[in-house]
């Protein structure tokens, strides 16, 4: 299956040292060589702005991927996934993070896992454009967050509705996924998720996909804090949290709130 990525950070953060070693599973360190993709919440105004990149090369090879691990995109919201196809074929439209707009943000939604003989009812303006049972999870979330909430509710009360309508999706089987709208990111594990924070002090890190290490004390700043969401743990000397089958978090300014 899929491999997921999510960055949640007090302060703009480079995504830079996650994603090289993250994409080395995209065919080099692992088999999940159908497409990929990345999105960054930017902008002055509360991280509106989104810029958001697929390609669907695998990540290892990409010239796209290669684009940003050469040119390092700070922001405070991330999510990346590289694609091990199990519904849908091999295009661009199937890859992954998903972006709609709702109450006036963008909102990027990438899945891990598959769902059997999922068919929703879309009945509003949420619509797949391509063929997998992610997009259409992704699209009936919207649908339903949007007929809960006439406008942006806060964030405690949307994990609510959240977690009202994720296990109307999980029963379909594996839900891993990671959702965000640039104010914090939500992620929710069927199987396999792992987090970590990163505060001061900061320490050095090695990834296990790469020969890389980064000192984070070299760069970061007291005021920094850093939460790192990901299928399997992207680094051997750091000490990651697996979530609980059906866990549901919140991750806000760079820490658990949920």
């Amino acid at each position: 299956m899929c491999q997921l990525l999510g960055l949640n950070c007090k302060n703009p953060t480079d995504a830079t040292f996650s994603f090289s070693g993250f994409a080395q599973r995209a065919g080099v360190t692992d088999h999940h060589a159908d497409g990929w993709g990345i999105a960054f919440f930017e902008g002055s105004e509360h991280d509106r702005g989104l810029r958001h990149f697929i390609d669907h090369l695998p990540a290892s090879t990409s010239p796209v991927a290669e684009l940003i691990r050469k040119y390092p995109i700070k922001s405070r919201n991330v999510i990346s996934h590289i694609r091990k196809a199990t519904q849908g074929v091999v295009s661009l439209e199937n890859c992954h993070p998903f972006v709609r707009e709702l109450w006036g943000r963008y909102w990027v939604f990438a899945h891990n896992g598959n769902l059997d003989s999922y068919a929703p009812r879309l009945h509003g303006s949420f619509k797949p454009v391509g063929h997998t049972d992610s997009e259409q999870a992704f699209c009936w979330l919207m649908q339903e967050m949007s007929k809960s909430h006439a406008n942006m509710p806060t964030l405690q009360e949307l994990t609510l509705t959240l977690q009202e309508l994720v296990p109307q999706i999980s029963r379909f089987g594996t839900f891993n996924f990671l959702l965000s709208n640039g104010q914090a990111l939500w992620s929710h594990a069927s199987t396999n998720l792992w987090y970590i924070e990163r505060k001061h002090p900061f320490a050095a890190a090695t990834l296990s996909d790469q020969a890389l290490s980064i000192n984070f004390a070299d760069y970061a700043t007291p005021d920094d804090r850093v939460a790192v969401v990901v299928t399997a743990p992207l680094t051997t000397n750091e000490v990651w949290t697996p979530f609980a089958p059906g866990e549901l978090k919140l991750f806000v300014n760079g820490q658990l709130r949920a």
